[in-house]
Formats: C-alpha cells, sequence, structure tokens
C-alpha cells in the first residue's frame, strides 16, 4: 500500500492539465482544509477530490459485482471496514467542507480517465 500515490496520480494530473487549459488557476493539496483537496479553488471556495476507485469503493461497480464484499475472497472483513471507513471519512469531510461554506465536488477516477473534460465542465459550473 506505501507505493500507491496519494498525490500527483495519473486521474489528478489529467483533470488539473484539463482546468489549467480552460485558464483555471489553483492550488494544491491545501493542508489547511479538511480532507486536503486535491484541488483548491480559494477565492471561490471550491474543493475538489480525485477519488480513486479501489480506496474510496467503486471498484466494486465498475467489475459488475453484485456488493462491496464480493471484491475481496480473503480477509473481506478487514477490507471491507477498510474501504467503508474511507467511505464514511469522505462523507465526513465533505460536510465539515460545506459547513464551512465551501462546495465540494467529487470526482472519481475512472470518469476523469475515461473524459477529463466531462469532469473539467462539472467543476467549471460550480465555479461559474
Amino acid at each position: 500500500m506505501a507505493a500507491v500515490r496519494s498525490k500527483d496520480s495519473r486521474a489528478e494530473l489529467a483533470l488539473r492539465s484539463a482546468l489549467h487549459g480552460r485558464g483555471f488557476r489553483y492550488r494544491l493539496h491545501a493542508r489547511d482544509l479538511p480532507g486536503r483537496p486535491d484541488i483548491v479553488f480559494r477565492q471561490r471556495r471550491v474543493a475538489v477530490f480525485v477519488d480513486g476507485d479501489f480506496w474510496h469503493g467503486n471498484s466494486w461497480r465498475l467489475r459488475g459485482l453484485p456488493n462491496l464484499e464480493a471484491q475481496f475472497p480473503t480477509r473481506t472483513e478487514w477490507w471491507t471496514a477498510k474501504i467503508r471507513r474511507t467511505i464514511e471519512r469522505d462523507r465526513e469531510v465533505s460536510d465539515a467542507l460545506t459547513n464551512a461554506g465551501w462546495h465540494v465536488v467529487r470526482a472519481w477516477e475512472s470518469d476523469i480517465l475515461a473524459n477529463a473534460s466531462i469532469v473539467a465542465d462539472r467543476v467549471q459550473q460550480v465555479l461559474a
């Protein structure tokens, strides 16, 4: 797990490139905000998170499995608890930012890699 990137993933770089190409300027990985958003537009109070499909609980849907547990044939309980806690923490972070007056945009890694422009459109709508 130590080899898993927490910054500068392919999806994050693709989204940053799409946003930068549209003329948007932003800050990265703001330490002073809950959850350390991947992309931050401070003046407009918009925080963008690029959620990895595996770690944030979307991978089983992409693979066509019936539920999260089906993804893990061994150590099922441990893995599902880990992924469910990440999902719960995502909700807590989003709620904390929303309560502080921020707009939160969460994007799946697979959606960005499929078409970063569509996700950039979503971000641009929030920024408008």
